[in-house]
């Protein structure tokens, strides 16, 4: 007998077979060539444009866009990917409804921005569907770069640090490179294996060999890679998990969100992948929204999110509220974990109220029970794994803690924790790399 969403505990199978891939398609669909032209035709190609300054990767957006109105998307797909050569995944993940389709005229007048990510996404699939990669390296400079981590942040430091002249070797823990592009992103927003067609693709640049597999610490010390090379770039991002600080947590069921985002992102059978009746995840980011999203997609029947302060204070956007919500998933604001209960297993979370006070979150007497047989952590991610005699402040790395060495990305102090800030501080510490091992002005 198949399962169904009503079968308890954690089982794979709640779906009919053809479900799972109308539920995982592009959550986004793109936008065709006329699509686009309209869309385009929507800009005022504003002179000091609010949405490039909004842009943590500061690309010429109303460029970009007049380039896409005038029939030349490969010249669009240059503009933006001279600044953001991830540009692909941006405009696929980046919470652009927060950045900068949240400051356009058009949404501040009508409440209807130009779509920014879909029109990036347009101008960069068309670029990369013709195999063409639009740079060329620069004459070699014999010089050769570390780069430790595979992720947003790595990869465009590496891309940016080949495209000068350099060799650069890439050292990633994980079998593939991408980083939370190919393992922490909602599968729906990242299709057709795009994190792994994007990493060979940005590679056709040359000059860059990944190594996987290889582990700091462990495989390669930081000592010997600052020996061996004329410079190093630690983009190892946060491979820790806060825990939840709540009795019961080490019961089966209770369950890292990022493992499960993962496990879901490299599963090749969406139907094999197991869910809760009742899940249960706590916290109120990306992660949190993604791992209910996708927990409801794969026929859990009941999926509540509880963050612990209100909704305004909420990091996932409103439109990731709002998605959710969409989805069936139940967003309860203000309340935080005391207890998980069961035998073996979970079986259900103890909650209590909370209020915040000038002295902090205070919990409150009154509180409630939600059942559950499935209860992801989502409440954020820790520093781990960091080289012996770097320092850490406030549980990140400074961005140039020693001669001849670099950070960015998560690890890095400062910024926010997207793909699209990762990728403009990789880009950014290369170009002081660049100028550092060649005395250039930039």
């Amino acid at each position: 007998m198949s399962n169904s969403q009503l079968t308890p505990g954690i089982v794979p199978a709640r779906l009919p077979a053809a479900s799972y891939e109308a539920n995982f398609a592009d959550h986004e669909p793109p936008l065709d060539r006329h699509e686009a032209q309209v869309a385009a035709d929507r800009c005022y190609f504003c002179h000091d444009a609010p949405c490039m300054t909004a842009c943590p990767t500061s690309i010429d957006i109303p460029l970009f866009i007049r380039q896409i109105a005038t029939g030349t998307p490969d010249a669009a797909a240059k503009t933006i990917l001279s600044q953001n050569i991830m540009g692909g995944m941006c405009a696929r993940v980046c919470p652009t409804e927060t950045l900068c389709e949240e400051v356009c005229v058009r949404e501040v007048a009508e409440g209807k921005p130009v779509e920014i990510g879909r029109l990036q996404r347009y101008a960069t699939d068309t670029l990369m569907a013709k195999g063409v990669h639009p740079f060329t390296r620069a004459a070699a400079t014999g010089k050769r770069v570390a780069v430790v981590g595979a992720g947003p942040s790595g990869l465009a430091c590496a891309h940016r640090l080949a495209m000068k002249g350099h060799e650069v070797t890439v050292f990633e823990r994980r079998p593939k490179a991408g980083g939370l592009n190919e393992y922490g992103i909602a599968t729906y927003k990242s299709t057709n294996d795009f994190a792994a067609r994007e990493v060979d693709w940005l590679l056709k640049i040359g000059g860059i060999t990944v190594k996987t597999g290889v582990t700091l610490g462990k495989d390669v010390a930081l000592a010997d890679l600052l020996a061996d090379y004329d410079a190093v770039f630690l983009g190892i991002g946060l491979a820790g998990v806060n825990a939840l600080r709540a009795a019961g947590e080490d019961l089966a069921g209770v369950e890292n969100a990022v493992d499960f985002i993962a496990g879901l992102r490299q599963a090749g059978d969406r139907s094999t992948v197991a869910v809760g009746r009742d899940v249960v995840v706590i916290g109120g980011g990306m992660t949190a929204v993604d791992a209910a999203v996708q927990s409801k997609l794969l026929g859990a029947e009941n999926v509540t999110i509880v963050y612990r302060r209100g909704k305004e204070k909420m990091s996932a956007s409103g439109y990731e509220q709002e998605h959710a919500t969409q989805t069936g998933v139940r967003i309860i604001y203000g309340a935080a974990p005391v207890k998980v209960t069961g035998g073996a297993r979970a079986e259900a979370v103890q909650f209590a109220y909370t209020e915040d006070s000038p002295d902090g979150l205070k919990l409150l007497d009154e509180g409630f029970t939600l059942k559950a047989d499935q209860v992801f952590k989502a409440i954020g991610q820790t520093l781990a794994g960091v080289p012996e005699g770097l320092t850490v402040a406030a549980g990140k790395l400074p961005r140039h803690p020693a001669p001849k060495l670099w950070c960015g990305g998560d690890c890095a102090e400062g910024g926010e924790d997207l793909t699209v800030t990762a990728v403009a501080e990789g880009r950014d510490a290369a170009e002081e790399i660049h100028a550092a091992l060649t005395g250039a002005a930039g």
